[in-house]
């Protein structure tokens, strides 16, 4: 496929980059899909994104530190998301997950984490599909849908993630109601009973592959109440780890479950480029009476 072909279209990926091998690592998988890749420097691209006409995506490559440089740039690249000039991917090692996600508020960005060639390739596919649906007059969250089956099915499973917890926490027989229950009338649960839980699902991989047994949603839930009931913060990064997923997989169900209303997030209040993930109260409810109604049953 070439941009002759339609597809990729006219204007080229401005591929932004910290190295050499990050700018090989983004070259590869745009100029394969067929779209021309103009590769520059943090230090160029300010100026390239005020005087460039027209862009398919812009593409930052992360692998080193880039100190204040990619703070002002990711401010100027969301600019351009929110203005609907194009979308953008920016692909970074997880020690920076935390200080990157921060920032990225925009539908049209896609975050990359410890990438794979698949984890590329996938996002590129997503590009496609925007800049098609972009030429055809396609509305941006359609297509976003549209371009990936599997966000579809996570987006399957939250609801019913959602639609369980909501059960839970209103009890048989009652109708949820948009306000929650005060925290004060939900049971206690031990935290060394939830460390116990946790525990036992990490044991598992002593046994067998890891990924018979991937259940971002249930270990991020479980991660989220022990850290609730020991009264500790959990920043993005740290529920990455805990979701046992690679952290790309792991961020998008973050904000599939926040969008759901499962998760709130919450700025540090001492540092701008930091945000917590905690329960939202109706979960943290929901969670409660699980583990009273289970009871000391084995819970894995």
């Amino acid at each position: 496929m070439t941009a002759s072909d339609g597809i990729a279209g006219p204007h080229p990926i401005l591929i932004i980059a910290s190295s050499d091998a990050a700018r090989r690592r983004a070259r590869e998988p745009v100029e394969a899909g067929g779209f021309r890749a103009v590769p520059l420097t943090f230090d160029e691209a300010p100026a390239r994104l005020e005087l460039q006409p027209g862009l398919s995506a812009i593409w930052i490559e992360v692998d080193e530190s880039v100190e204040e440089q990619l703070d002002a740039l990711l401010d100027l690249v969301q600019a351009d998301v929110r203005a609907g000039r194009c979308p953008a991917v920016v692909s970074a090692p997880l020690e920076l997950v935390d200080r990157i996600e921060a920032q990225l508020r925009e539908p049209g960005t896609d975050l990359l984490i410890d990438a794979t060639p698949s984890d590329r390739a996938v996002a590129l596919a997503r590009l496609v599909t925007w800049t098609v649906a972009k030429n055809a007059g396609v509305n941006d969250d359609v297509s976003r849908d549209s371009s990936d089956a599997r966000l579809r099915q996570l987006s399957d499973e939250i609801s019913r993630i959602a639609a369980t917890l909501a059960r839970l926490s209103t009890g048989p027989g009652q109708i949820p109601v948009e306000k929650p229950e005060p925290a004060g009338e939900a049971p206690p649960v031990s935290l060394e009973t939830v460390r116990q839980v946790i525990r036992a699902r990490r044991l598992r991989a002593r046994y067998f592959d890891e990924e018979i047994f991937a259940d971002p949603a249930w270990d991020m839930l479980l991660d989220l109440l022990q850290a609730e009931i020991a009264q500790h913060r959990v920043p993005v990064s740290s529920l990455c780890i805990a979701a046992a997923v690679p952290a790309t997989t792991a961020l998008r169900w973050i904000k599939s479950m926040t969008d759901a209303g499962l998760f709130k997030r919450r700025a540090d209040p001492h540092d701008g480029r930091r945000v917590f993930v905690e329960l939202a109260p109706q979960t943290s409810d929901a969670m409660r009476r699980y583990f009273k109604e289970v009871g000391k049953a084995a819970v894995v």
